[in-house]
């Protein structure tokens, strides 16, 4: 499939996990891809790589500035996917100011400088389109991530906001709302576990699959919002989350 022939796209977080497998995903379909991450020493080619911290606005401002131009196209881009972001952990009471601030710096914020400094160059293309990578933390209640759920709400929102605001510049904004996936974080929250092979269970067993999502399925929905073949989608969250918002499963009966 060759629907990002000829186009340019930006992806943040894109050195490991939903980032990673959103860039080669894009690359495959005939995209040139620039991914920014704080450490991009780890991504290969025909991805470009540039270095940038999303919480330092000067930073995002050169580095979507020098992947622009790295990617050719007289300062066009067609695609960003605002993918960078943190987890977190615990109810209101567990995370002092500094840990809100630093969450909500990141996973929204973040988000805010990085399509900032590319919507000059998203308004010069004829397909532009911006996914932002949001959760099913935003639209279910989950237990034990109040700060997490707080700063992707704020991500679902935000979505919509911007989707009404540019939609008359020819830029469609969208979301992927995603269950738990299987990433790098997830690894450590396991590995911190008392029992890790218990607390997998009890992940897999919350999603009506029975099994976490991949980042290959992830990079897939935000390859479909983000294609010129979904022309008329903007304003929309798309869940990839095993039936997780929607089914309400009876019990097995033993």
């Amino acid at each position: 499939m060759t629907d990002f022939e000829g186009l340019k796209a930006l992806v943040t977080g894109g050195a490991s996990g939903i980032g990673r497998a959103t860039a080669e995903l894009l690359a495959a379909r005939g995209a040139q891809v620039a991914v920014l991450d704080l450490d991009p020493s780890s991504v290969d080619k025909p991805l470009l790589a540039h270095r940038a911290d999303v919480t330092d606005d000067a930073s995002v401002r050169e580095a979507v500035a020098a992947a622009v131009a790295e990617l050719g196209g007289h300062g066009v881009l067609d695609v960003l996917v605002n993918n960078a972001g943190i987890g977190a952990q615990g109810t209101v009471e567990d995370n002092d100011d500094a840990e809100w601030h630093r969450v909500m710096d990141v996973n929204v914020l973040g988000m805010v400088r990085v399509a900032r400094a590319a919507l000059p160059h998203l308004r010069a293309s004829q397909h532009a389109a911006i996914v932002n990578t949001c959760s099913i933390a935003a639209t279910a209640g989950l237990p034990q991530r109040a700060l997490y759920s707080a700063s992707k709400g704020a991500v679902y929102s935000l979505t919509l906001a911007m989707a009404a605001d540019h939609v008359r510049e020819g830029i469609r904004v969208n979301c992927v709302n995603p269950g738990t996936v299987d990433t790098p974080w997830i690894g450590r929250l396991l590995a911190k576990a008392p029992d890790s092979a218990a607390e997998r269970a009890a992940l897999e067993a919350r999603q009506p699959t029975g099994r976490l999502v991949t980042a290959d399925e992830v990079a897939a929905a935000v390859a479909y919002l983000a294609s010129p073949l979904s022309g008329a989608t903007t304003g929309t969250s798309l869940a990839v989350d095993g039936g997780m918002q929607g089914l309400r499963l009876r019990p097995v009966s033993q």
